[in-house]
């Protein structure tokens, strides 16, 4: 069975001057990433603002991870859809690149019924030979992944992982309750890793990761050694950094603090916008103190 390791990283897309992919940047961001704490990384996940990058972009940008990283780090691919038959064919082409999982998240805006969600995400499964992490986040899409349809698919042989990111803790025990131990549980929310451990997370799905990885790869050792008053201050501690990342619409402040990283990011595209000036100001006195 596959092993994501605790940290894996939503990347940020860097995009150029004039708007293109920058492709070599990716290259320097990943390499950063798998060197500082990710065990793996989601490729045009949200926090890669795959809503504006075209399917070519997205293979072009698995192809020159993969080609540089693969076996450094696991290379899941966001290849999700609001339409299955996109999903498939978006899937098979990630396979065929040589990404080593699927994140697959609950179609957005159509809004189907839980027994859609299960014959959408059975049809990804059945057409890949790929290991798929589900992402459930119900503020962006518009619907929650109920638990006993998690359970349901849970029973699929290449449904293998969950990223959760309703923000409940209530919810994420339900879930835990009905699927196998076998079954990966994932936080997909910064802010939420630690109380998820509690509940039987293996890890989480970070943006903050960018910045902290090494911290936040030592607080789920912690939490999992038994020192969990240790956890609970590298969580303390984790917190101020998850409020200003997420004070606006992400990836907007993950991108300005990748900039004043010395990365070359680029602004987020339209109709995202980058961080204005009091943003960038609150970032800068951030990172004086990591």
């Amino acid at each position: 069975m596959i092993n994501f390791g605790p940290v894996i990283t939503a990347m940020i897309t860097p995009f150029k001057e004039n708007g293109q992919v920058d492709y070599d940047e990716a290259v320097k961001i990943a390499t950063y990433l798998s060197e500082n704490g990710s065990d793996s990384i989601v490729l045009s996940g949200t926090t890669g603002e795959s809503p504006t990058l075209t399917h070519e972009e997205e293979f072009e940008l698995y192809k020159v991870i993969v080609k540089n990283l693969k076996g450094k780090v696991k290379i899941i691919a966001g290849t999700g859809s609001n339409s299955t038959e996109t999903a498939i064919q978006c899937t098979k082409l990630a396979e065929k690149v040589g990404v080593d999982a699927s994140l697959q998240v609950v179609p957005y805006y159509n809004k189907p019924p839980q027994e859609g969600l299960i014959q959408h995400f059975t049809a990804i499964a059945n057409a890949t030979g790929l290991p798929l992490m589900l992402y459930n986040i119900p503020g962006r899409t518009g619907i929650h992944l109920h638990p006993e349809t998690i359970e349901k698919l849970s029973r699929h042989q290449r449904i293998v992982a969950l990223k959760e990111a309703g923000g409940s803790v209530d919810q994420f025990q339900k879930i835990k309750a009905l699927v196998p131990p076998s079954f990966l549980m994932y936080s997909g929310d910064d802010a939420m890793t630690l109380p998820f451990l509690k509940e039987g997370a293996v890890g989480v799905v970070s943006v903050a990761s960018h910045l902290v990885g090494p911290l936040i790869q030592d607080m789920i050792h912690a939490f999992f050694s038994g020192k969990k008053d240790k956890a609970n201050t590298y969580h303390e501690k984790l917190l101020p950094l998850c409020d200003l990342l997420f004070s606006t619409t992400n990836p907007i402040m993950i991108k300005a603090a990748m900039g004043l990283k010395g990365f070359k990011v680029g602004p987020p595209r339209l109709p995202l916008i980058k961080a204005n000036l009091e943003q960038e100001q609150q970032l800068r006195t951030y990172l004086e103190t990591i």
